[in-house]
């Protein structure tokens, strides 16, 4: 009997809603027993009042008591039905979602409840009916994200077509023309992918660091450089403010001394009309009196003196005029302008050539866009005209009109270079967009896409239209090109005398930039694409 007992004690002693033995267990009307937290976590959860195992309905919620005989049965047989305790879960174990408190280590995962469970809650599915014909496998963290939605099957399998994971049920109807693999394979297919990954990250991440101090050193000269035209624009300005104000003196002490001159005559004029009128009355006063006299000797004698005509001027063609101030404004402004263009004179031009000068590029000549007519050196760093026509074979990207020749490199940016033109007695050097037409004749303008400067004996210009005319620069030796892309800035220099030439301005960019060049001697003296020397 005691055998017996014993025997309905071991499978009695568990609650059928957590599967743990008894904790403060309680008895519901119909007889049935569970834990206290149990049933009343259970009936918190659902709208009506009924019993886990039998489904017997309550009209309101039973006031549950503990179960005394149950609970001392509990902890006179807990001994029978506790198992060995298990380890505490570690970060890398997979937790039992069962164990309240402390946390154990699972060791199996049932993927039909989608729980993983620990050694003694795993104690049900190894010893109840129903729970051992659920599939168990090794713990797995986060089992509904494993399980198929679909399907509710795991999902061991991945699809190479779509590259998502999928279940054994998906190879049978959606992905069933599609190639899969065990996860395992794909694993270490992307493993290694992953590995080139992380091999590439680390170059990756360096590029981007120098990229970092290439941005900080180009922030670190251009604060340089404001530094330095701001002083070099407040010599200037301070000059010509200066130049201004004496102009302004200047105009106001010419336009006062005018007026001064003008009023000094128009008081003498006053004070002579003024004396003449003072005779005037003077005389009338004594003609008025001559004429009551009955004194026949005395009239006849004053008579006399005064018959002869006034001592006084012709007033009537003397006309009176207010200072002219045409062409006074005018002059000032002209004696300024010409301070202004000898102050544009005395601008560093050497310390703006240096500046520009840190953007140089090395640039090759591009064999496949010269025009048959040139001869370019091996290094890419020369050209002159052979004088004769070469048969090559059709480039598209070939100048087959006009005798010119572009760089292999184009630029979107700011950049520099420098060409010697020593000897030559006619050239042609500048910048064209990528767009240019190769195949006919063609003016270079900026509207075709031309940024050039031109030389031919004695003249010197940039080609537009109408082409700008420049002043003879002697001994011209080697000309500088610098563009400002993002400024729409176009200059040139004469890099021997370290001077400006001109510069093109508001010109309007919209894809690459390419140097070029034309040889107008036919002469063996080449035009040379020469390396920056800053210290000339």
């Amino acid at each position: 009997m005691a055998r017996a007992n014993a025997s309905w004690s071991e499978e009695n002693f568990s609650c059928s809603i957590c599967l743990d033995v008894f904790n403060s267990p309680v008895s519901t009307p119909c007889g049935h027993n569970f834990c206290r937290t149990c049933i009343a976590k259970f009936w918190d959860e659902q709208v009506k009042y009924k019993c886990p195992v039998c489904n017997k309905l309550f009209d309101t919620r039973p006031d549950l008591q503990v179960n005394i005989l149950l609970s001392e049965m509990v902890d006179r047989f807990g001994t029978s039905v506790q198992v060995k305790e298990q380890p505490c879960v570690e970060p890398a174990d997979v937790p039992c979602d069962v164990c309240t408190g402390t946390q154990l280590k699972a060791v199996k995962s049932c993927l039909v409840c989608l729980i993983s469970y620990c050694q003694t809650h795993l104690e049900p599915h190894q010893r109840v009916a129903v729970l051992k014909k659920h599939r168990l496998v090794e713990p797995m963290d986060r089992l509904e994200d494993r399980m198929c939605k679909k399907h509710d099957r795991l999902l061991e399998l991945f699809c190479q077509t779509e590259q998502v994971c999928v279940c054994q049920f998906c190879t049978e109807t959606d992905h069933k023309s599609h190639p899969v693999v065990p996860l395992k394979e794909e694993y270490e297919v992307k493993t290694a992918q992953l590995g080139k990954i992380e091999a590439e990250v680390p170059q990756m991440i360096q590029e981007r660091k120098q990229k970092i101090k290439e941005i900080k050193g180009t922030v670190e000269l251009s604060n340089k450089d404001a530094d330095r035209e701001i002083a070099d624009g407040g010599h200037v300005f301070t000059a010509l403010i200066g130049c201004v104000e004496k102009c302004r003196d200047e105009f106001n002490k010419t336009v006062k001394e005018k007026l001064k001159s003008t009023v000094k005559r128009t008081e003498h004029l006053i004070k002579e009309l003024e004396q003449e009128i003072e005779y005037l009355t003077n005389r009338s006063s004594e003609v008025k009196q001559l004429s009551h006299t009955e004194d026949h000797l005395h009239f006849l004698q004053a008579f006399r003196s005064l018959k002869d005509p006034p001592p006084t001027r012709d007033w009537t063609t003397l006309e009176v005029r207010p200072p002219s101030y045409v062409g006074t404004l005018r002059r000032s402004l002209d004696q300024l302008e010409e301070t202004l263009n000898m102050e544009m004179e005395k601008l560093p031009d050497d310390a703006e050539l240096k500046r520009v000068q840190q953007y140089e590029v090395d640039v090759t000549l591009d064999p496949d866009t010269a025009h048959p007519q040139l001869i370019l050196s091996e290094d890419g760093k020369q050209v002159h005209d052979g004088g004769v026509v070469k048969a090559l074979p059709d480039n598209p990207k070939r100048f087959t009109k006009n005798i010119r020749v572009l760089t292999r490199q184009s630029f979107s940016g700011s950049f520099y270079f420098e060409v010697q033109v020593k000897d030559k007695t006619a050239w042609w050097l500048g910048v064209a967009r990528e767009s240019i037409n190769r195949k006919d004749w063609i003016i270079a303008t900026p509207e075709t896409g031309y940024w050039t400067l031109f030389f031919n004996k004695d003249e010197l210009e940039f080609r537009d239209n109408p082409a700008v005319h420049l002043p003879l620069r002697a001994e011209l030796q080697k000309v500088g090109v610098f563009v400002d892309y993002d400024e729409g800035l176009v200059s040139f220099y004469d890099v021997e005398a370290r001077v400006h030439i001109y510069s093109a301005t508001g010109c309007s960019f919209t894809e690459p930039l390419y140097p070029i060049l034309y040889d107008g001697d036919i002469n063996s003296a080449p035009l040379i694409i020469s390396p920056v020397n800053q210290t000339d």
